[in-house]
């Protein structure tokens, strides 16, 4: 699927900022594809756009209103049922990465067939996909992995592609997520794909390309994740990486949602991944480390990071605090 921008980012009625994590990530990430937020009355998040009613926003030239706020269940509320459908009427396409679908609600899906508007579902891939292959293409190809789940891999692949831009170099960014869909344009959330078509995904999300060309990929799980290993992997086995970024968060006692299980070591990380890599990719290696490190001051961030360069000899940088300069010097 591809997204029509500029994006007008509805955050409904969230109950808190963690609850508007999409539209925030959309914002900091792609400031120039959003002309403002919709915040309904009872909105307790703010990612600092403008507040723009949606007659504004679209004489903004707005084209699409993403849903960028999660509720649980995933469900569209009935308090958006009116916004949703007056954005239809003005001339919007509309977005949402929940687990209940635009298309599948008959108010909006015979609303936006009578307006010839349209309605994405990022969630749920359209394309029609086959299994992989696992034959080598052309082109250079970074995948983004970490020790474990919610750990950076979309902001360090993002760091990475601005920097390999601002030193003109072919990169593009490749979503495999809904909140990185809605950064990118486009893309596959590879947790709704069935598990035979997931490294089939990853083929088609980067194929093949000029020989200086990098696709910079998503990373999604964790090998070390009992949950959702199984997506790591074909996104691995799919993207035939050249090069792997491990990402990191310093302190976590445990992985996220399973306190029986303890982070790996960054040698015993980087040695997993580049294990699994290489069955599709004999020259796959990691080459850097990108730790999240918003959680401590400037200076115990610094002290994390030289540890983790001396302790597995590659450069560690907090790609989101400091930039991915040195993860692009170490290719």
């Amino acid at each position: 699927m591809s997204l029509k921008h500029p994006y007008l980012l509805f955050l409904g009625n969230a109950v808190d900022q963690l609850a508007a994590k999409t539209a925030n990530g959309v914002a900091r990430w792609r400031p120039d594809w959003c002309v403002g937020q919709l915040r309904l009355e009872d909105c307790h998040a703010d990612v600092g756009l403008p507040d723009m009613r949606l007659e504004q926003a679209r004489e903004a030239g707005a084209r699409t209103l993403v849903v960028g706020v999660a509720n649980r269940g995933g469900v569209i509320s009935d308090i958006w049922m009116r916004t949703l459908m007056e954005a239809l009427e003005l001339g919007y396409d509309i977005a949402s990465g929940l687990h209940h679908r635009l298309n599948q609600t008959p108010q909006l899906r015979e609303r936006a067939a009578a307006l010839g508007r349209q309605l994405f579902d990022v969630r749920y891939p359209e394309q029609v996909l086959s299994v992989g292959n696992g034959e080598k293409r052309p082109g250079r190809r970074l995948l983004t992995v970490g020790t474990d789940v919610s750990s950076g891999k979309m902001f360090t692949a993002l760091a990475i592609e601005r920097e390999m831009k601002s030193r003109g170099m072919a990169a593009d960014f490749r979503a495999t997520g809904q909140t990185g869909i809605f950064i990118a344009g486009s893309g596959i959330a590879v947790d709704a794909v069935v598990a035979d078509f997931i490294s089939g995904a990853a083929e088609w999300l980067c194929p093949e390309n000029d020989a200086d060309h990098w696709d910079l990929i998503e990373g999604q799980g964790s090998l070390f994740h009992a949950s959702y290993a199984g997506v790591t992997l074909g996104l691995i086995h799919g993207s035939q990486p050249d090069r792997m970024v491990l990402c990191h968060e310093p302190g976590r006692p445990h992985m996220r949602g399973l306190p029986g299980y303890p982070l790996p070591s960054l040698r015993e990380s980087i040695e997993m991944n580049e294990a699994a890599g290489r069955l599709t990719n004999p020259e796959c290696r990691v080459s850097g480390l990108s730790l999240n490190t918003s959680g401590v001051s400037e200076s115990d961030s610094e002290h994390l990071l030289k540890a983790a360069e001396d302790e597995v000899g590659l450069p560690a940088v907090d790609a989101y605090r400091q930039g991915a300069s040195r993860l692009v010097d170490g290719l």
